[in-house]
């Protein structure tokens, strides 16, 4: 059995399930849907489809990130044991996370002076953010220690594509992150934007596709072009989608044809409470190991 524990934050967008199969922690972000708080706990306070639903009804939408006390009190729950803890957390790129999780390490390392707690920021998100949780636990089980692990993810974590597209701009709107004007534009052109993560785990908008035909293609595109071995892929790949599993659906389709020699089928994950209130619905993204990401 390991002596350390890997843990993340529940952005990281896998099944409960799938958590809980593989030993990997999570600790929950927290978001209000019409100022009633919750906890971003992977679809079990409310159900995805009841969230996305009241979203495209209307519902406002805030999230917080995790403090540095419940940090605290998550990590020390494995130090007590006698583990140590590799904690993984969301890209600084779009949340101040890792700087809590930091604290509350440094606070913590005056007690148990003889315990590790590494923090890595993932420099991903939702279920790219999993996948790289998923090779932590590989590594775990292959009986990498904790600095092992630790430098194969700060080592490789940016070869983890990222790509997404929106086929619904209204939250984009409503966020501030288009102007109302081309956003309704946008939409009336049937545009489809395009993104992925850069170096620093920021997402960057990089092309504007016009219907969803053609940027379900142009994603599936951008594996082909950035995949580890080309069609050769023999890697995992995930998916998350946002109340759009039909889109999400037919990306895997693609994704199955063209690389005959992935790891299993591609899995299909829901976009969580946290990301979901800042995209909304109709939003897919595509996950999967590749060459080094470009800025």
């Amino acid at each position: 059995m390991s002596d350390y524990v890997i843990s993340c934050c529940s952005t990281a967008d896998l099944e409960k399930e799938h958590f809980e199969r593989r030993d990997i922690h999570y600790i929950c972000f927290h978001f209000e849907l019409d100022g009633e708080h919750y906890r971003d706990d992977l679809g079990q306070s409310i159900p995805f489809d009841e969230f996305y639903r009241r979203m495209r009804e209307g519902a406002e939408t805030r999230t917080s990130q995790i403090n540095a006390e419940e940090f605290k009190e998550h990590f020390e729950s494995f130090l007590r044991q006698g583990k140590d803890v590799l904690h993984v957390t969301l890209s600084t790129g779009i949340s101040g996370v890792y700087n809590s999780a930091k604290l509350a390490a440094e606070e913590l390392k005056e007690q148990y002076p003889e315990r590790k707690i590494r923090i890595i920021d993932s420099l991903g998100a939702s279920s790219g953010y999993g996948l790289l949780m998923d090779r932590a636990a590989d590594l775990r089980d292959e009986g990498k220690t904790l600095e092992e692990a630790a430098a194969w993810i700060e080592e490789n974590k940016l070869r983890l594509h990222h790509w997404f597209f929106s086929t619904d701009l209204t939250f984009y709107i409503r966020g501030g992150r288009i102007s109302k004007t081309a956003g309704t534009v946008g939409m009336v052109l049937g545009i489809c934007p395009l993104l992925n993560m850069d170096r620093e785990g920021r997402l960057i908008p990089r092309q504007k596709i016009r219907t969803k035909k053609k940027v379900i293609q142009e994603i599936v595109n951008k594996m082909k072009e950035h995949a580890q071995d080309g069609a050769d892929y023999s890697g995992k790949c995930y998916i998350s989608q946002s109340a759009c599993r039909e889109d999400a659906e037919k990306v895997a389709d693609l994704v199955e044809e063209a690389f005959p020699k992935l790891s299993g089928k591609v899995v299909i994950n829901n976009v969580g409470t946290t990301i979901g209130s800042h995209t909304g619905p109709g939003t897919v993204a595509l996950f999967f190991w590749g060459d080094d990401r470009k800025d």
